[in-house]
């Protein structure tokens, strides 16, 4: 085969406070020839998600940090186009683990292949993926939701939130959102079926729970902690559970936050607790069954925001902070040839 050009996104310099276009750069390399038993794949689409702010840091986490000067990690939906491998043939369309690139390069072992007849193959990096996992074992496992009780649901419009609040209507739950902008919770309430949605930034957030929660709040699946995790938890109610998920609002912290008051948990004997999906990979078939059913039936609606070009990740990256997508957030690095 002909000498390939690769052009990557690398991760430049480590961010103080939010990153910024010059902590990234678009460089070009050679990929190498593929040896015995490898895989070579173009990458159709990128998965951005928030747990990548937490990569661009060299501090503690349960992650190691991502590496300078090389291409950034993240979630791939790539097709073969050269193989060495026999369980692996050219043309397939695989889900993987190849990064900022348009191209990747191993022994197979992390890919698993996609059959585009099932679903679209950018569903397995959103809801029958990471981000369906995330939402379908963290709300079932440790929410535990009761037909009857209420569910509150922060960033509702993302692509993990998204899917919590249906899944909790799926099981007879009262499911609220939080969101940043009203057309976003248009979208929660309208096109995906929550009961309410409360526009964080200009409404007061403990009168707004306490209109749309009159019964208190059974289960608080918290994608963002910080200071709506502080009026939450002054409207829980006794044994509640909260999922805790995601720390989006001090991702980009230059100090420690300051803490909610905790005596709540305390005195209504709730119950919070850490969630990392890679825990429930094992489980991955349980998940597929279920989620696929509720996709076919529809009733569970997924929505995606997808930009084009690799160069656009940094900007599309930056945004997942500002809450620019609504939805699962892809960058189409090329050509879907299943659409």
């Amino acid at each position: 085969m002909s000498e390939l050009m690769n052009r990557q996104i690398v991760l430049k310099s480590r961010p103080h406070g939010e990153p910024t276009t010059e902590n990234f750069a678009l460089v070009e390399t050679a990929m190498r020839q593929p040896g015995e038993g490898e895989v070579l794949r173009r990458t159709i689409y990128l998965s951005l998600d928030p747990y990548m702010r937490g990569r661009m840091s060299d501090g503690p986490s349960y992650a190691s940090p991502a590496a300078l000067n090389e291409a950034m990690p993240g979630g791939t939906v790539s097709k073969v186009v050269y193989s060495r491998n026999p369980a692996f043939a050219e043309g397939d369309f695989v889900l993987g683990y190849d990064g900022w690139q348009e191209y990747g390069l191993s022994d197979g072992q992390e890919l698993r292949t996609l059959d585009p007849v099932l679903a679209p193959i950018s569903y397995a990096l959103g809801v029958m993926g990471m981000p369906g996992m995330t939402a379908y074992f963290a709300l079932l496992d440790i929410g535990k939701p009761k037909e009857g009780e209420t569910v509150v649901v922060s960033a509702a419009a993302g692509a993990v939130g998204s899917i919590v609040g249906q899944i909790a209507k799926i099981k007879g739950c009262r499911a609220v959102g939080l969101a940043g902008t009203d057309e976003k919770c248009r979208v929660v309430t309208e096109d995906l079926g929550f009961d309410a949605c409360i526009n964080y930034k200009t409404q007061e957030l403990d009168s707004a729970l306490k209109q749309t929660c009159p019964n208190g709040i059974d289960i608080y699946y918290d994608n963002v902690a910080g200071p709506i995790l502080a009026a939450v938890l002054g409207h829980i109610n006794l044994g509640a559970r909260i999922p805790l998920v995601g720390l989006i609002s001090q991702y980009n912290a230059t100090t420690p936050p300051i803490g909610p008051n905790l005596v709540a948990l305390l005195i209504k004997r709730a119950q919070i607790r850490g969630f990392l999906v890679t825990d429930c990979m094992h489980r991955y078939a349980e998940f597929a069954s279920e989620m696929g059913t509720w996709l076919r039936t529809r009733k569970l609606r997924y929505r995606e925001s997808i930009v084009d070009g690799l160069e656009n990740s940094p900007t599309a990256f930056m945004g997942l902070f500002t809450g620019e997508n609504t939805g699962k957030l892809l960058v189409r690095v090329s050509q879907d040839p299943t659409v």
